[in-house]
């Protein structure tokens, strides 16, 4: 007798799939796959269409793709490849020393985020795209999946479907140059396959996870994500399950698993809320519903706004959700509420409460229609339910092209509306209703499918170009990485001196993020997490901004420099200043607490300790051999002393601040202040003493730190015997900040720590506000996890599973 034949035979903890069940899911890859295909043609189609990066000469970098989020990739780049300055806790290169991790989870935490490490550095902007690519096609493939999972139904349908969500006019136009937006749109699916696990009491613990990634990779959109999903729950619970107990029951296990997710995002989470209370406010804003006529208007492809709902999602995913009411392949309960729920979700987009509701009770200061892609969801999730149930009869789909045409005649008063809007989707409507329609023939089923497929690609593609058009027609845009990023990023590298000194990328900026973009340590910072301390400190020495404040400049000035430790900075020519500066920590005399006034001078000097300014000596003329500098916040346009070259000075108000502007060395008289416009009404023009600020520097370094050595999140700083006063660290005295094991202060917007004599190192470290408390809960949610998987396993083991199996003949 064999071996094999007396060892027990080993007890399965489950079945073996069916042959039925492996085909399913193989054809629900193949959806998947399908679904991922159409939308990365349809992408990359469009953008060649328009010639933009990478296959056209014209910048993709519009607004905050270029400005922020470029930059910040670039970092993350560097922190993956070990070359960042600062960890995940804190970022040593932007605004002088700031908190990273708020900026890592509103931007950086997608899974698809790491990909940019694969890329050489030079290619960020192309790594962005790939990524932003794989996102889209990636939430193609997830809506492609959930089909399937709540109706069985033809892959290729699956995939068009998933494909026209991907598709939408919000992912094409909006959301693809806010690429953390793509991962709501991924998580929209992924919530709602939650949902279905948690309506079937199958997979808790997978559910947990996908909550977790969902809300840890950005919490904006999957809060939206969320609504969104247990809208479409409540709606498959009344269908599908009877009772007000058995009901409850699968809202319970679905509320419980959000609840466990979010609470394994905590770390992240916590951090990233406390930090949003602590920023500058910036700008708020109050909603107002667009016309009926524009919304309806940007159903059609070629259509773009800023500020309106860019509800596209193909014209064969409109008809089926046009026609679902007349639909009666369907019970008239289940067309019902479907039809019910889409109409419920657009007419939430302009009513301000729910508008609120959708968007955390803060009207966004641009693009205010962020939740557009739930309904773009919730519509291809009714197309489906109708479609899975059998094709529309003509009846039905000749009354859905009704309201499509209805809808098209509303929005003729419409100046959104184009004529490629127009005949793209006249030309769609007639071809995918026809297509739909020879679907009921077999022999038709090839060439139908495809038809619909071309006509998805081709109305989405056309979408992505205009969008294309109205973004660069609109909005700012920044430069792809060229050689004068090389230079740039080359002269940098080549000054570093870090931690002896800090390095500045300079202005004028090529972004509103150079520091993380091309290296240093400089001022730059914008970031919805720009904090209201720094801020209110750089205004009040006279640096300018951009975005309402949220977007600081550095200050291109020698005393500030000295303030911030600044010995090599970045000149527009392409050449370094350098400059003797203090290092990081300096020691100041002990008096009465100062506070800033109105004079960026006077409280530079106030920072400094010492005076290095002195008055004009008649309106408008410094004294020969100082150097002038010129605050006009207000002011928008160029200035210049006579004889020498203008200087643009961009103060814009609200919007912009102008930065406080040297206008170089005065010859006396024959230098006098000369504005091109009309002199703004607060303005100051102030004489720089350089002899004095060499002396007042000189100070500062005889009593200031001996050695400060840097670490991922923070520092620490040998001073000279017998310190006394206040030692300044060159750091914004962002929450979050310990000195010498006690929470720091700050002295004029910087972190301090008071000196008794006795001190003879200075150590703080830094850790974000929210971060104990966050893992906390992260270790309580994992704890209740653990748990249930190991319910679950015991229940799904079945009665004597792991007890040896008699032999045959053998007595129990």
């Amino acid at each position: 007798m064999s071996t094999q034949q007396l060892a027990p035979p080993r007890v399965p903890d489950r079945p073996a799939p069916s042959p039925a069940r492996r085909s399913a899911r193989r054809a629900g890859l193949v959806g998947a796959a399908f679904a991922a295909l159409v939308t990365v043609v349809a992408v990359c189609g469009g953008d060649a269409a328009a010639r933009v990066f990478p296959y056209g000469h014209r910048h993709r970098s519009v607004n905050d793709l270029g400005n922020q989020f470029v930059p910040f990739h670039a970092h993350l780049w560097d922190l993956l490849h070990g070359q960042a300055r600062g960890g995940l806790l804190f970022n040593w290169q932007s605004g002088y020393g700031t908190s990273f991790l708020p900026d890592l989870g509103t931007y950086l935490t997608s899974p698809f985020a790491v990909l940019v490490a694969l890329f050489p550095r030079q290619d960020i902007d192309l790594a962005v795209y790939v990524v932003t690519v794989l996102k889209t096609a990636a939430a193609a493939a997830a809506m492609a999946w959930l089909l399937r999972t709540q109706r069985p139904g033809p892959w290729w349908a699956a995939g068009l479907l998933g494909a026209s969500y991907a598709l939408c006019g919000w992912s094409v136009i909006e959301a693809s140059y806010n690429p953390m937006w793509l991962d709501g749109l991924i998580a929209f699916p992924l919530l709602c396959l939650t949902g279905e696990w948690a309506l079937r009491g199958r997979r808790p613990v997978l559910g947990v996870l996908v909550v977790a990634v969902g809300w840890t990779a950005n919490f904006y959109t999957a809060y939206m994500a969320t609504l969104g999903a247990a809208l479409v729950l409540v709606v498959r619970v009344v269908l599908t399950r009877e009772g007000v107990r058995e009901r409850a029951r699968v809202v319970g296990r679905a509320a419980g698993t959000v609840l466990l997710g979010i609470g394994l995002a905590a770390p992240v989470l916590v951090p990233l809320f406390l930090s949003s209370k602590q920023a500058y406010p910036g700008w708020s804003r109050t909603f107002g519903p667009v016309p009926w006529s524009d919304l309806f208007a940007r159903l059609m492809p070629a259509t773009y706004s800023f500020n309106s709902p860019a509800v596209f999602v193909g014209t064969g995913t409109l008809l089926l959700v046009a026609a679902l009411p007349f639909h009666r392949a369907l019970p008239a309960r289940t067309r019902w509420w479907w039809a019910g729920l889409v109409t419920a979700v657009l007419l939430s987009l302009q009513w301000e409460p729910t508008h609120l509701a959708w968007h955390l009770f803060a009207t966004p200061n641009g693009s205010a229609y962020r939740q557009t892609f739930v309904l773009a969801g919730i519509v291809v999730i009714a197309a489906w339910t109708g479609l899975a149930a059998g094709l529309p009869s003509g009846r039905a789909l000749a009354s859905g092209a009704a309201v499509l045409a209805a809808a098209g005649l509303w929005a003729s008063g419409s100046a959104l509306t184009t004529t490629w809007g127009y005949a793209l989707s006249a030309g769609g409507l007639a071809l995918t209703a026809g297509a739909w329609w020879a679907l009921r023939r077999p022999r038709l089923l090839l060439p139908a499918a495809g038809l619909l497929a071309v006509v998805l690609v081709a109305q989405a593609a056309a979408t992505t170009a205009y969008g294309h058009k109205g973004k660069l027609a609109g909005l700012d845009d920044y430069p792809s990485w060229n050689a004068a990023h090389t230079r740039r990023a080359e002269a940098l590298a080549g000054a570093d001196g870090w931690p002896a000194y800090r390095t500045d990328a300079g202005r004028p900026a090529l972004s509103g993020n150079d520091p993380m973009l091309l290296g240093g340590e400089g001022g730059s910072y914008y970031s919805s997490h720009t904090p209201d301390v720094f801020t209110r400190t750089m205004q009040a020495l006279g640096a300018g901004w951009t975005s309402r404040g949220r977007n600081v400049q550095s200050i291109d000035n020698p005393v500030t420099d000295a303030v911030f430790a600044v010995g090599a900075r970045l000149k527009p020519d392409g050449t370094i200043a350098r400059a003797e500066v203090p290092p990081l920590v300096t020691v100041h005399p002990a008096g009465p607490e100062p506070a800033y006034g109105e004079s960026p001078f006077a409280n530079q000097e106030l920072l400094l300790g010492a005076k290095v300014y002195e008055d004009p000596v008649a309106p408008g003329v410094c004294r020969a051999g100082t150097e002038a500098y010129l605050w006009a916040p207000e002011y928008n346009a160029t200035a210049r002393l006579a004889g020498g070259r203008p200087f643009r000075l961009n103060g814009s108000a609200p919007r912009n601040r102008a930065a406080l502007q040297p206008l170089g060395l005065s010859r006396g008289p024959a230098s006098r202040l000369v504005f091109d416009r009309p002199a703004p009404p607060r303005w100051e023009l102030s004489c720089l003493d350089r002899p004095r600020l060499t002396a007042a520097v000189s100070a500062l370094r005889a009593t200031a730190a001996t050695s400060v050595r840097v670490t991922a999140s923070g520092l620490r700083a040998t001073l000279p015997p017998g310190s006394r006063g206040t030692a300044v660290v060159a750091v914004p005295a962002i929450a979050g900040w310990t000195c010498d094991g006690r929470p720091s202060r700050s002295r004029l917007g910087l972190l301090a720590v008071p000196l008794d004599g006795r001190t003879t190192t200075l150590t703080c470290s830094f850790r974000p506000p929210g971060l104990v408390a966050g893992t906390a809960a992260a270790g309580l949610s994992a704890l209740v996890v653990l748990g249930l998987a190991v319910r679950r396993r015991r229940t799904r083991r079945p009665e004597g599973a792991g007890r040896p199996v008699p032999a045959r003949g053998q007595r129990t």
